[in-house]
């Protein structure tokens, strides 16, 4: 299977290349990056490949795009592509209901699976806590982060995917509005990435913890989930790596 890495010079997007390069049964299609990067022109590995910015024929030989880049970036390859049918991983987060939107819009042509933590487990995490939130409508929860120093302040992707399930889960099992969960975040030295749900119950407590080891486990989620979605044969839509 030939896959292409947008956003090849980023964190995950390094690992992805890593990670294609040293699986047989995979080939590197393109390993892009933005205009002006000094990576332009570099040979990927021992590969003919280079590192160069995304042209309009990106899909021409390619069975999937991973994109780990950025919400502009991520429009932008949306549109250079147009109306091809070439699935789409989205590791990318932080996108504005226009941006989504804009998604939406694309994925009448192609289908796109977005997910906010590719690791593996990380789904199955979420899917329990959200059947044990559905199960104890009253129960408080509390989401707690804690990634590197560099990362940003404002809670991450993740947290704020889990905190809208559980909160969802919540509201339909009581046929009410509920609170919405707390987020507290952390950020220490170069943790790769722990998530914890808690659920008070009052005389008790249930506790999910996801805990990320290396950056890699990102990728390898993300490839995974790229031969899902080639090898399901689904059509257009935008997908969501929760349920898919």
């Amino acid at each position: 299977m030939r896959i292409a890495v947008f956003g090849a010079s980023g964190r995950v997007g390094t690992r992805l290349v890593e990670a294609i390069l040293t699986d047989p049964g995979l080939e590197l299609a393109a390993a892009h990056v933005s205009p002006g990067s000094p990576w332009i022109g570099r040979q990927v590995g021992s590969t003919v490949v280079e590192y160069r910015p995304a042209e309009a024929d990106i899909n021409a030989h390619c069975d999937a795009i991973i994109d780990f880049s950025s919400p502009a970036g991520s429009l932008y390859l949306q549109r250079m592509i147009g109306q091809r049918s070439v699935p789409i991983v989205i590791g990318t987060t932080g996108f504005s209901g226009d941006e989504l939107a804009q998604i939406d819009t694309a994925s009448r042509y192609r289908p796109i699976l977005m997910g906010a933590n590719f690791a593996l487990g990380f789904a199955a995490l979420a899917r329990a806590a959200r059947q044990f939130a559905g199960a104890h409508p009253g129960a408080v929860i509390a989401i707690e982060e804690t990634y590197h120093r560099r990362k940003k302040r404002a809670p991450s992707g993740t947290s704020l995917l889990l905190a809208r399930a559980l909160h969802e889960a919540q509201a339909a099992a009581a046929g009410a509005s509920a609170p919405e969960p707390e987020i507290h975040v952390h950020r220490s030295g170069d943790t790769v990435g722990i998530n914890e749900v808690r659920f008070d119950l009052g005389d008790s407590e249930v506790r999910f913890t996801f805990s990320v080891q290396t950056i890699a486990a990102y990728a390898r989620g993300a490839l995974a989930a790229a031969i899902q979605l080639v090898e399901s044969g689904v059509g257009p839509g935008r997908y969501d790596a929760l349920d898919i």
